[in-house]
């Protein structure tokens, strides 16, 4: 008779739980969800601008929305979603071209990615105060 216990005997298929995070990783799971959160961005944007099509009443009531601290916190991650999804962009084209492939050179640009992507933000909306 054939073992029973086969199937219970099989090594366990490795999973998200097992791998250890390493940086390319997380910015390879944010690079995507960055891409996610730019569609609901974009959503935003045409609200903006379908109001702005709409009338004077429902444009300021809009632009109300984004004065308020929600709505500038959104924007703000708006921004940095941009920002941060144009890096790791610019990050696969260049492995796209065979280089920055070693490990290390792949984690320094990993963390380069991160930390660019929120001066670039702050750096964004600290002009357009200052302009504003």
């Amino acid at each position: 008779m054939a073992n029973s216990n086969a199937s219970s005997n099989r090594p366990l298929s490795p999973h998200l739980s097992i791998y250890k995070p390493i940086p390319t990783m997380v910015m390879s799971i944010v690079h995507r969800i960055t891409g996610a959160a730019l569609y609901f961005g974009t959503i935003l944007l045409a609200w903006w601008l379908i109001s702005a099509a709409s009338g004077e009443a429902y444009f300021e009531w809009v632009n109300s929305f984004f004065g308020s601290f929600i709505g500038r916190l959104i924007l703000f991650g708006y921004t940095w979603a941009l920002v941060h999804h144009m890096l790791g962009g610019i990050r696969h084209l260049v492995w796209d071209t065979g280089r920055a492939l070693e490990k290390a050179t792949a984690t320094k640009i990993a963390y380069a990615t991160i930390s660019a992507s929120i001066v670039i933000t702050v750096i964004l909306w600290v002009i357009g105060y200052t302009v504003n």
